[in-house]
C-alpha cells in the first residue's frame, strides 16, 4: 500500500499540463479501476440498509474511512492543506462524502438496485458538464454525441428497463440529488488532486468531514440502533474501505491525468456492471431491456471515450493604455 500511495503521490503532482494529455490513456486506465470498485456500491448499499439504518450506512462508512484516512496521511506525514486549499476541498467533501453516500442510501429505501445504478449512470454526464465549466477542457462534437446517448440510454434504460415503463418515484429525486452533488465533487476533487495529489484530496476531505459525519451517525445510531446480519454488516465493511476510501484513490487518480470530461465517462459502464452484481448478488431479474440497455451504454461510452477533448486557449490580455 505505501508503494500505491508513494507512486500515486510522484506522479499526481506532475500530471499537469501536456504531460496529463499525454498520459489521457493511464487516466482513462486508473477511471475504469475506480468504477470497477465503485460497482459495488450500490448493490451492496442495498443489502446494508435493509440491516442498518441508512443515515448509518450513508455517513458511518465515511466515519470510519475517515479512520483509514487519518492513518494514511500521518503514516506518510503529508502536510496539512493549505488555507486555499481546505475551501476548494469543501465542494469535494459535500459531494463525495456527505451528498452522494447519504442520498443513494435513502434512494435504495424505495428502489431496487439496478434502476438505482443506471440512473446513478446520468453522473458522467453531469461531471462533463461541470468539468467544462470549471476547467478550459473543450470535448468535441463526437464526445458530446457519446455523452448525451449515453445519458439518453440511461434514462430509457431507467425507465424501461424492467419490461414495462416505470414511472419515476421519490427514490428518483435523492437520486438525483446524488448525481448533482457527485458530479460537482468529482470534477472539484479532480482539479484539487493535480495539486496535491489524488489519495491525498479523498483523504483529507474525508478527514475534514469527520465530526459533522461522526455526529450524524452517533445520534441515528442512538435512534435506531442497528440489528444487522454478518452480511449485512460484511456489505457496510465493503462501503467503508473500498467505496469511501480506496476507489478514490484510482478514481481521483485517473480524473487527475485527464482530460476530466474523458476519463469520466468510464462511469457510464458502472450501470451495466452494477445490474450484473445486482442479479448475481440480490437476484434481481435480468431482462432483455436491460441487456439490450447494457450494450447501448458501453457503445456510448466507447464514442465519448475516443472523442478529443481540447483546451480553450487563455483569453487574450488587453492592451494598456
Amino acid at each position: 500500500m505505501r508503494a500505491l500511495l508513494s507512486s500515486d503521490m510522484s506522479s499526481d503532482n506532475s500530471a499537469t499540463g501536456p504531460l496529463a494529455h499525454s498520459l489521457s490513456g493511464s487516466g482513462i486506465g486508473w477511471g475504469f479501476v475506480g468504477v470497477s470498485a465503485f460497482s459495488f456500491t450500490v448493490p451492496f448499499t442495498r443489502i446494508a440498509v435493509h440491516g442498518i439504518d441508512p443515515w448509518i450506512v450513508g455517513c458511518g462508512r465515511a466515519v470510519v474511512a475517515a479512520v483509514l484516512a487519518a492513518v494514511a496521511l500521518a503514516a506518510c506525514r503529508v502536510p496539512r492543506p493549505s488555507r486555499r486549499d481546505a475551501l476548494r476541498l469543501i465542494p469535494v467533501a459535500a459531494g463525495v462524502v456527505v451528498g452522494f453516500p447519504v442520498l443513494t442510501s435513502l434512494a435504495l429505501q424505495h428502489t431496487d438496485s439496478a434502476h438505482s445504478a443506471v440512473t446513478i449512470g446520468l453522473l458522467p454526464a453531469g461531471t462533463a458538464v461541470v468539468a467544462v465549466v470549471l476547467t478550459r477542457e473543450r470535448p468535441g462534437r463526437m464526445f458530446w454525441i457519446g455523452a448525451c446517448g449515453g445519458a439518453i440510454a440511461v434514462v430509457l434504460f431507467a425507465v424501461f428497463g424492467h419490461g414495462r415503463a416505470v414511472t419515476p418515484g421519490f427514490g428518483d429525486l435523492y437520486l438525483l440529488g446524488a448525481v448533482a452533488l457527485g458530479a460537482v465533487g468529482y470534477a472539484q476533487g479532480a482539479l484539487v488532486a493535480r495539486d496535491i495529489g489524488a489519495w491525498q484530496t479523498v483523504s483529507w476531505a474525508l478527514v475534514l468531514s469527520s465530526p459533522l459525519m461522526a455526529t450524524i451517525s452517533g445520534v441515528a445510531y442512538l435512534a435506531h440502533p442497528p440489528h444487522a446480519t454478518v452480511g449485512q454488516w460484511s456489505a457496510f465493511g465493503y462501503l467503508c474501505v473500498v467505496s469511501a476510501f480506496l476507489g478514490f484513490f484510482a478514481w481521483y487518480r485517473g480524473l487527475a491525468l485527464g482530460p476530466i470530461t474523458t476519463v469520466g465517462q468510464t462511469q457510464l459502464v458502472q450501470p451495466v456492471l452494477t445490474v450484473i452484481w445486482s442479479t448475481l448478488i440480490l437476484g434481481e431479474h435480468l431482462t432483455v431491456a436491460l441487456a439490450v440497455g447494457a450494450a447501448a451504454v458501453i457503445g456510448c461510452a466507447t464514442v465519448a471515450v475516443r472523442g478529443r477533448v481540447r483546451r480553450a486557449p487563455a483569453p487574450a490580455l488587453e492592451p494598456v493604455g
